[in-house]
């Protein structure tokens, strides 16, 4: 097991490759995921989007990075070498509707009162670097910094004496290391990952906002997380599993940038904090550690059909006014993949049980979704995480409304 899985990492890994974290391999994505709560009423829990990208993009030293979700676009346009032999520069633009929306959730109840509608956009330059060419796990590192414009208004459930905060302007800094990384994909086949990250969030203009001001929005919030896993597929069964361990802590974090846990949709973010039968960002914590696995076991002889099964736990800190009780939440789940020939697409429909969620029948949520990926190029050969985040747009949320 131990040489099959170092050939894989060969092959996904190899320095010819990557070339620093602008991802050299073309690849056209369609990803779909709705997660619905069969208890209460919750935010809306779903994306849509298309992500490409695309080498060589006009000129042979251009990469073009795009995901475009229905009223949302998050771009980038990496420029290979510019800054050294093993260093690119990528230039970003990202905005739309419904970008930075809050939805107040507390002890299992979302207060639609207290939510609001936010739209955004911002700027972005970003420095990639190789630090090992050459070697069979790539190690890169990242510095990045952005301008971000929030603007806010009312939902029609907000109440009357809730004050929205003001529109924000905040200049993000992030920088990080990760050795390995992972696909852009749903289920990929092998993966393995070590990084470490901060990220700074400086407002312009901090302010109180809610009932008499009640609560804030920091000048300065500092977040830094790491996070290990590991993906792999057997050869000869066709039975995959994958682990990860996450685990952050905050100083001065606010409820614009404290760790989010909930939910079940692996490309909601670029690191996802899923607890299976949660509520979409249901917990709030100023500090955490998240383990979770999934293992899927291929079923007939064509193997065109797995069951999936889920499981993740977790232990936080709250952030203050956001806290109940028990510090440590658990969830499990379990579905049925179908892939078809070629695996052009893939299709997940599941079932998932929060263990420690808290409802209005005590603890314990069920919720039931499902995953649907595109490959329409059918190009994925090296290990990379997307750094946009296509849940920050919240147009599905306006269009699923209509049903409600």
């Amino acid at each position: 097991m131990v040489q099959r899985l170092a050939a894989v990492l060969l092959l996904l890994l190899s320095a010819q490759g990557v070339r620093a974290q602008l991802d050299p391999t073309k690849r056209e994505l369609i990803q779909l995921g709705y997660n619905t709560a069969l208890q209460g009423h919750a935010p809306l829990s779903a994306y849509a989007f298309y992500y490409g990208n695309l080498p060589n993009f006009y000129k042979s030293n251009l990469t073009l990075r795009i995901a475009i979700a229905p009223v949302y676009l998050d771009s980038e346009v990496g420029l290979v070498s510019l800054l050294g032999e093993y260093t690119d520069l990528g230039l970003g633009i990202s905005g739309g509707g419904f970008a930075d929306s809050y939805a107040e959730i507390r002890q299992g109840k979302f207060l639609r009162e207290e939510s609001f509608t936010g739209h955004g956009g911002g700027l972005s330059a970003s420095v990639y670097h190789l630090f090992n060419p050459g070697h069979l796990i790539p190690l890169n590192g990242l510095a990045r910094v952005e301008f971000h414009q929030a603007f806010y208004a009312r939902d029609k459930e907000t109440a009357a004496n809730f004050e929205l905060p003001p529109d924000e302007s905040a200049f993000n800094f992030r920088t990080g290391f990760r050795f390995g990384g992972r696909e852009p994909l749903i289920f990929p086949e092998v993966a393995m990952e070590l990084s470490a990250w901060y990220e700074g969030m400086f407002r312009l203009e901090p302010s109180a906002y809610g009932y008499s001001g009640d609560r804030e929005i920091n000048q300065a919030s500092h977040l830094l997380w790491a996070r290990a896993l590991l993906a792999y597929t057997f050869p000869k069964t066709k039975q995959s599993f994958n682990v990860s361990l996450t685990g952050g802590a905050s100083l001065h974090a606010d409820r614009f940038s404290a760790y989010r846990l909930g939910g079940i949709l692996p490309m909601a973010a670029e690191f996802p904090l899923t607890l299976p039968g949660y509520y979409y960002q249901e917990i709030s914590a100023e500090k955490f550690v998240l383990f979770g696995g999934q293992y899927s076991i291929p079923l007939g002889l064509r193997r065109q059909w797995a069951l999936n099964f889920l499981a993740a736990t977790a232990g936080v800190e709250y952030l203050p006014g956001l806290e109940q009780p028990g510090r440590w939440h658990s969830g499990v789940g379990a579905g049925i993949i179908y892939r078809s020939p070629k695996d052009a697409w893939q299709l997940l429909v599941g079932y998932a049980y929060g263990i420690d969620a808290i409802r209005d029948n005590g603890r314990g949520a069920h919720s039931i979704g499902f995953l649907l990926q595109f490959d329409l190029d059918r190009g994925h050969r090296n290990l990379f995480d997307p750094a946009e985040q296509p849940l920050r747009s919240r147009g599905l949320e306006r269009i699923y409304r209509f049903f409600e």
